[in-house]
């Protein structure tokens, strides 16, 4: 899990935004649609690896995954949360 420490030093590198830790109720649905091959990154490339919590954006447009607690702080992975929320 990503300590608090980290998450409040951590943000957004796009638009500098803060993070927050997602509902657990989020990751859910996220790996419901990485087990059903349907969802993609920003970039458009399919996520295959389910993610273990993930950090999402003031704005709450995207969501950066963390897998083996290391949040993939890359802009072209972050994971679009339209139709999710």
């Amino acid at each position: 899990m990503v300590s608090n420490e980290l998450l409040s030093i951590l943000c957004c590198p796009e638009t500098k935004q803060n993070l927050g830790l997602a509902e657990t109720a989020l990751i859910k649905k996220i790996n419901q649609r990485i087990d059903s091959g349907s969802l993609k990154t920003r970039g458009g490339k399919a996520v295959t690896v389910k993610i273990d919590a993930g950090l999402i954006r003031t704005d709450r447009q995207f969501l950066y995954a963390v897998r083996s607690d290391i949040p993939v702080m890359l802009i072209d992975e972050a994971i679009p949360l339209a139709g999710l929320l």
